[in-house]
């Protein structure tokens, strides 16, 4: 009796004292769900800072500060609400926005945070000039409106919104000024910023949550804000039918699969249940542990489900292959747990070193989800190798008693499915060396694949929800969200209402700036930006913000410095092309306020530049990278550099790092996964050489889903560059079972294509029901509707599928050569008396 004998034998022998034991332990284990952090940190990264646009980003925010106003007088953040209706500037339209005004300020919320600033729309400015009075307060502008009668307020509507009026930025983009019509208008309710302190972020979020219920009530006109409670309803929406449509489509297709693989309605059960009780044991865990689920509360279940489903299947199957006739359920069941704890307990080890490897990346959502999924993966193998088949025996038992006959054959042993598992066997005593430089070869050409992969941050998703999602059958059709709806008409037809970080990036020009060059550099950069599609245009000019107009707006309202600001320019395009020091100097004189937004001025000293480019508000990150990198590479100046910052570029140049990272990682994955197997073989099998032929197979997986990246056009982002350490954790699990298993025939006896006969039907069988059911769980995130996730659901159908064949079809090749030019007889010394039945040739 073998060490692994006697806790196994102790699992069957008292499977009720194990069964109990099991349940209080999950009991309590699952109690930890009710503490567990839904919320994840998005970009928790400290370790991105050393990219030069990050360091040029950090040089703004403490050479030019975080206000980028006009004024630069206050740290008020407007919160904007938009109104949508036939005739957004009728005179029923404005009072009701001045009605809504009334309301939300009898919100102690809304009031406490506006303090003494009133809301601010265009029913305001109508009123007021109704009143005639433009301090006029809001009951006295409800009552002048109300006073005047349809055709008058038509002429102030006019009057108000006449070309030029900074009321324009309130109404759509398409509004044509002096006219009485529009489909929607702006009304803006001006908080101080979230970054002005605890208690102004406290106040600002609780006012715009009463805005966001405010909004909700009314109907016609039709009110909605675009908040982050706006945010975290669609959110939750599209979590709830994530859950609802997703879920159950990924069950199902397990459920289908399982009952295949199994052609027992009570192995499925019994099955299933260690399926479910493994996900709950990962949640509880976390939440005892505190550690945020995050991305994990999606991915994991459905991660988690495929793994244990594998688990079960090995125990089962190996357990059918090892009752012989007239035995009872209990020794077999002992054999077969035995027999694949070997195998469970190195793909365990692995899989936690592959997903444990992206503890070091610099992003805490990616370091919680592979803690997440590494805690599930080894409660899986407690939960497999106890209660499962606990309860297995528990449940056969009880059938016996009754008269039903509880033998099954094994999947890999059909008469449909023996000849096709062992094709792999045939092929590598046919043809082992080809089968072995035809796979390198395609895995060279994956690997080549690296570096000319499209790299995001983040897959945004710009085109909406696919028609066909919508059209499904019943409950399986997705509906479209308001707030994407609500967004996208803003994006579209609306400014932000904020120079928020989101929607404006920037140019920082160093070196030379005293020098004409570096005007003329500036010049550059104001004809270049209207050429890039992602960069806001309004009435065909981009509203830069940089030294050139700060100077040209100082000059139309100072007339000594714009005599100063003349006499520098000699040619007249515009541009001081001499006396530049001289010309900064009138401008911080004049104006220093403004002139502190666009030139760093330090112990007397000019030593940068900025410019402020708008960004269309639907313009993609890679967009926005795009754009600004093409914007500073057009500046050509003497002694000036321009460095593009923002959040387009910087999440590119992160991108850029964290792919490196990535690469990193993967090599130092395989690398320790490489020496784990080496030194494991070598003790249990006394082949070192066994664990290294192992571990060749994942290296050929992780190139070919590159390569099938790249073919896919699926982009590198911070979620499908998880999938590649996910590759390692689970793909290794195939080659395990087919090597251990082959290890073990080797040491009973057979001989060695008699073993690989063996592995790749009986192992193969079990790989075979798990892929399948991976597969299907995994395809089930196609139906999702956001690119990022329906990504990741194929790249992992990719390279499960990528796994079973290579496990299959390309390791017999490698392990046949292994067992012609390597040591099998030290593997068969290790056991000199075969125990259990051989299979013969």
């Amino acid at each position: 009796m073998s060490r692994l004998d006697r806790p196994f034998r102790f699992v069957t022998e008292h499977n009720l004292v194990v069964l109990l034991l099991m349940l209080l332990v999950t009991a309590g284990v699952v109690a930890g769900i009710g503490q567990l952090q839904t919320q994840s940190q998005l970009n928790g990264s400290e370790a991105v800072g050393d990219t030069e646009v990050a360091q040029a980003m950090e040089y703004i925010q403490s050479n030019y500060g975080t206000n980028d106003s006009e004024s630069n007088a206050t740290s008020v953040s407007p919160a904007p609400v938009y109104v949508r209706s036939d005739d957004a500037l009728s005179k029923a339209a404005l009072l009701d926005s001045l009605e809504f005004q009334q309301r939300a300020l009898d919100n102690e919320s809304v009031a406490a945070a506006l303090g003494d600033r009133e809301p601010f729309g265009v029913a305001n400015l109508v009123a007021m000039r109704a009143a005639g009075d433009r301090d006029a307060s809001l009951d006295e502008q409800v009552a002048a409106l109300e006073s005047a009668d349809a055709s008058e307020v038509e002429s102030l509507v006019a009057e108000t919104l006449s070309a030029g009026s900074a009321a324009g930025a309130l109404l759509p983009n398409d509004y044509e000024p002096g006219t009485a019509t529009a489909e929607s208008r702006r009304m803006l309710f001006r908080f101080e910023s979230a970054d002005a302190g605890d208690t102004a972020a406290e106040q600002r979020a609780a006012a715009t949550a009463a805005l966001y219920e405010l909004a909700g009530d009314r109907e016609d006109p039709d009110y909605f804000t675009l908040g982050e409670h706006a945010v975290a309803a669609s959110n939750a929406n599209m979590n709830q039918q994530t859950m609802e449509l997703i879920v159950p489509v990924a069950l199902l297709a397990i459920l289908a699969v399982l009952a295949f693989s199994y052609r027992d309605l009570v192995d499925v059960v019994v099955g299933f249940t260690g399926v479910v009780l493994s996900v709950l044991w990962m949640f509880g865990i976390l939440g005892w542990m505190q550690i945020p689920a995050g991305m994990t509360m999606i991915i994991g279940p459905v991660l988690i489900v495929g793994l244990s489903v594998d688990y079960g299947l090995h125990v089962f199957m190996r357990y059918r292959e090892e009752r012989g006739e007239g035995e009872n359920i209990r020794e077999p069941m002992a054999r077969g747990l035995s027999s694949v704890a070997v195998a469970l307990g190195l793909v365990t080890l692995t899989a936690a070193v592959g997903f444990m490897s992206n503890v070091t990346n610099e992003f805490a959502i990616i370091e919680q989800l592979a803690i997440g999924i590494t805690l599930g993966v080894v409660s899986t193998f407690v939960v497999s190798l106890t209660l499962v088949p606990a309860l297995k025996v528990t449940v056969d038992g009880l059938l016996e008693r009754v008269g039903l006959d509880r033998r099954k054959q094994p999947l890999g042993q059909t008469r449909l499915l023996e000849p096709f598992l062992t094709g792999g066997v045939r092929l590598a005593k046919r043809a082992a060396p080809a089968v072995i430089v035809l796979v390198l070869v395609a895995g060279s050409a994956g690997a080549v694949a690296w570096t000319d992969l499209d790299r995001q941050s983040v897959q945004q998703d710009t085109d909406g929800i696919a028609e066909w999602k919508q059209n499904l059958p019943g409950p399986l059709g997705w509906e479209t969200s308001e707030y994407d709806e609500q967004s996208s008409y803003v994006d579209d037809h609306y400014r932000a209402a904020e120079e928020d970080a989101r929607r404006r990036s920037q140019i920082l020009l160093d070196g030379d700036v005293t020098s004409p060059a570096a005007l003329a550099a500036v010049g550059t950069i104001h004809d270049g930006a209207p050429e890039e599609d992602a960069v806001f245009q309004r009435a065909d000019s981009v509203p830069l913000r940089s030294p050139l107009s700060v100077m040209e707006s100082v000059a139309a309202r100072n007339d000594e410095f714009a005599a100063t600001f003349a006499d520098a320019d000699t040619d007249g395009d515009g541009v001081p092309d001499r006396d530049v020091t001289e010309v900064y100097d009138a401008l911080f004189a004049a104006a220093p306020d403004r002139a502190s937004q666009v030139v760093e001025r330090t112990d007397g000293e000019y030593r940068s530049l900025r410019v402020v480019v708008p960004i269309e508000g639907g313009a993609t990150i890679a967009q926005q990278a795009e754009a600004m990198q093409a914007v500073a590479g057009g500046v050509s100046a003497d002694g000036v550099d321009a460095v593009a910052a923002g959040y387009g570029v910087l999440n590119q140049a992160e991108l850029g790092q964290t792919a490196d990272s990535i690469l990193t990682t993967l090599i130092v994955a395989l690398a320790a996964v490489g020496v784990l197997l080496t030194l494991v073989y070598r003790v249990a099998t006394g082949s070192a050489a066994l664990g290294a032929v192992t571990v060749v197979p994942i290296v050929l997986v992780t190139a070919l889903v590159v390569g099938g990246m790249y073919l896919l056009s699926i982009p590198l982002t911070l979620l499908t560059a998880l999938l590649l350490s996910l590759v390692v954790g689970l793909g290794i699990d195939y080659n395990i079972h087919v090597s251990d298993r082959f290890a073990q025939e080797l040491e009973r006896g057979q001989t060695v294509t008699g073993a690989l006969r063996t592995a790749v039907t009986g192992t193969g069988g079990a790989l075979l029901g798990s892929t399948l059911t991976s597969v299907g769980a995994f395809s089930a995130l196609l139906l999702h509707p956001h690119p990022q996730i329906t990504s990741f659901g194929t790249l992992v159908v990719l390279a499960l599928s990528l796994s079973f064949v290579v496990a299959v079809f390309v390791l017999p090749s490698l392990l046949l050569l292994w067992a012609n030019h390597g040591s099998p007889e030290a593997v068969r010394s290790e056991s000199p008396t075969p125990d259990g039945p051989v299979a013969q040739d």
